[in-house]
């Protein structure tokens, strides 16, 4: 099931969320080269609804896979989205990951997106982020895992900067990555500085001094701002939520 059929219910959605999703101010645009890789903090569902609604065009969306295959969408929805709530209301987000395999299907092939796997299947989506580049799109990603980095952002996973690597031996052309930071609670999204991919040094070299620059520029930002609400990645109860200051 693709949902491209959908198209009209996405465009539905998507107005509907329009309305109902508070706007969002965003600082430090300027910033953005024409052709970059933006990475920002994931903070759930707002991550994916900001990338959609309010960064400007032309963009694509790195998307898990499971979330863009009905038969798939269950199972990830309830370990990535729900799986951290109590354990006495398991069943009931169970019954939730069945009902929105449908909406998500429809949601995740109409927007702009590019489907993400963790197996040999992942070249496909560096190909095709490539072909977006080249195309004059940026590339939105959303990298955050389980393992905690600081008080409310996550570990980073680096295999999202071999694009870089893989658009510059293509085209011979720089490559730069963006962070961005989604404070929900202040209704604001900052932009960073860039940083550019080094062709000449080693991969792994790259992907440490790179995951860490933009790790350590969002909590920078966030630090930054007034002290607000921090949205984490992780779906815990809003009571655990933490705070951009100590």
């Amino acid at each position: 099931m693709s949902g491209r059929k959908d198209a009209p219910l996405f465009h539905c959605i998507k107005a509907l969320v329009r309305v109902f999703y508070p706007r969002m101010h965003m600082e430090g645009l300027e910033r953005l080269p024409e052709k970059c890789i933006i990475v920002g903090n994931h903070s759930q569902m707002n991550g994916p609804i900001v990338g959609e609604l309010y960064i400007p065009e032309p963009h694509a969306i790195w998307c898990a896979g499971e979330m863009m295959k009905l038969e798939q969408v269950p199972a990830y929805a309830y370990a990535d989205f729900w799986s951290e709530k109590p354990k006495w209301t398991h069943g009931l987000y169970r019954l939730l990951s069945y009902l929105i395999a449908p909406l998500s299907v429809c949601v995740f092939n109409n927007a702009n997106t590019i489907p993400v796997y963790r197996d040999a299947r992942i070249i496909g989506t560096y190909r095709e982020s490539i072909r977006r580049l080249e195309a004059g799109e940026r590339i939105i990603i959303f990298p955050e895992c389980r393992e905690k980095y600081n008080g409310f952002l996550y570990q980073f996973q680096s295999g999202y900067i071999d694009t870089a690597l893989f658009y510059t031996r293509r085209t011979h052309e720089p490559m730069s990555f963006v962070p961005m930071y989604i404070a929900p609670k202040l209704k604001r999204v900052v932009f960073g500085a860039p940083i550019e991919f080094r062709i000449d040094a080693p991969i792994h070299e790259e992907r440490e001094r790179i995951n860490r620059y933009l790790m350590d520029g969002i909590t920078r930002m966030a630090c930054a701002l007034p002290p607000h609400t921090v949205v984490p990645y992780m779906n815990i109860s809003k009571r655990k939520y933490p705070q951009n200051v100590a």
